[in-house]
């Protein structure tokens, strides 16, 4: 097992899983404190990297389809540099907690139909239809922009 000061380092998410179950396991201690909430509160500042992860993946997923969907000329730079952002942000968060890397396939499987939709309200606002989202959805996924495209490895 690693040393926690070293764990707290390496992969803050596993970091604090660990250590809501450490205090968990020290419920019984003769230690005023309310362990259940310390508990809950370490484990929510592991979560809040999973959220991070989820919603850059969302923006990624949904400009991507709004590239492939939409035949306007003028947005795509600023939809190509929001996904580079958002990759920015994802290394970022992958850094801190690489065990969360492991999650990212299924996070892209689950977040694409709410990314759909939020491309086809953008599309939408603009008079695109968004008829095209379905296949864009498709291509997104199995056309290069699977994990490796929206995830640093």
């Amino acid at each position: 097992m690693v040393k926690p000061s070293a764990l707290y380092d390496e992969d803050f998410v596993r970091w604090t899983e660990e250590q809501a179950a450490a205090l968990r396991r020290a419920k019984g201690s003769n230690l005023p404190l309310d362990w259940e909430n310390l508990a809950e509160e370490i484990e929510s500042l592991g979560k809040s990297d999973r959220r991070e992860l989820r919603s850059q993946i969302t923006r990624i997923l949904r400009h991507l389809l709004k590239l492939e969907a939409s035949p306007a000329a003028e947005p795509r730079a600023g939809w190509r540099t929001t996904i580079r952002e958002a990759r920015a942000e994802i290394e970022g968060v992958l850094d801190d907690s690489p065990s969360l890397r492991g999650e990212a396939k299924a996070l892209i499987t689950r977040q694409i139909r709410a990314a759909a939709e939020l491309a086809a309200d953008d599309l939408g606002q603009h008079g695109e239809p968004a008829d095209g989202l379905g296949t864009a959805r498709q291509g997104a996924l199995h056309t290069g922009a699977g994990t490796r495209r929206l995830v640093p490895g």
